[in-house]
């Protein structure tokens, strides 16, 4: 259920794994190994950040909700 990513995003996380062995571990891993780690944090990390990112917007909804609740509630009308 992971986003799909187009060509020249993937190819740019690979680029950006590539730098960051290189520079971070003084490691330099191939196209290969970085699209493996790529392939990693996709499945096994991005469902965490995703899961925050859904909790964080649901929080957001529901205080956005209930402030529309509170304009709605001063329309009302006293009934005499």
């Amino acid at each position: 259920m992971f986003y799909k990513l187009s060509k020249q995003q993937q190819q740019t996380m690979i680029a950006d794994i590539q730098y960051f062995f290189s520079q971070e571990r003084e490691e330099d891993i191939s196209e290969f190994a970085a699209e493996r780690v790529l392939d990693f944090v996709k499945e096994y990390l991005a469902p965490h950040f995703y899961n925050a990112a859904v909790a964080d917007v649901k929080d957001i909804v529901e205080q956005q909700f209930s402030s529309l609740e509170d304009e709605i509630l001063t329309l009302e009308r006293p009934i005499k």
